[in-house]
């Protein structure tokens, strides 16, 4: 069995959970998650702490409780703190504005481009460089936020593009004649 499925999850003061046979429904402050659990896996639930156990002793059971275990986790952190990802741009004249549930790039092409967010996901901008897109699914937040930046990926001579506020982006040197 997997180490990290052993782990129990603590239910914090204020989240519900709800579980069925094959459907886990997790609310708390900031929404509501659901999510379709695999047959591999049953979810206990006993005094505020949620148990992932495997229904047998396959080694696709003992890896099916690790995944579900951090899936769980991670419902439970969405609904009660929320997920956040930072995008900054870099380049001259490259900007970014938040209209609503819109994010308008300007980003060195002759036209700008234009994102809509799914229902659920905030996105902000505190400067015209930098982009903060929150919400409660963590695996909806970094695939937006993915999408984001595929629009421009950070070019490896110069840097231009839009980057992840943690990432390094490592330079290569022109050509020499």
């Amino acid at each position: 069995m997997s180490r990290v499925g052993k782990k129990p999850v603590a239910i914090p003061q204020g989240v519900s959970v709800t579980v069925t046979a094959d459907h886990i429904s997790v609310k708390g402050s900031l929404g509501t998650l659901e999510r379709q659990i695999n047959s591999l896996v049953s979810i206990k639930s006993e005094g505020g702490v949620l148990s992932v156990v495997p229904n047998d002793a396959s080694t696709a059971a003992g890896a099916m409780s690790g995944t579900v275990r951090a899936l769980l986790a991670n419902m439970v952190n969405g609904v009660s703190k929320g997920f956040e990802r930072k995008l900054n741009l870099v380049g001259v004249g490259y900007r970014a504005q938040a209209v609503g549930q819109k994010l308008n790039l300007q980003i060195g092409f002759s036209h700008p481009v234009v994102k809509d967010m799914p229902a659920g996901i905030k996105v902000e901008c505190a400067t015209q460089t930098e982009i903060l897109i929150k919400g409660t699914d963590r695996q909806v937040v970094g695939q937006i936020a993915a999408e984001v930046r595929a629009f421009r990926p950070p070019e490896p001579y110069k840097g231009k593009g839009i980057r992840y506020s943690d990432e390094k982006v490592s330079l290569k040197e022109t050509k020499k004649k």
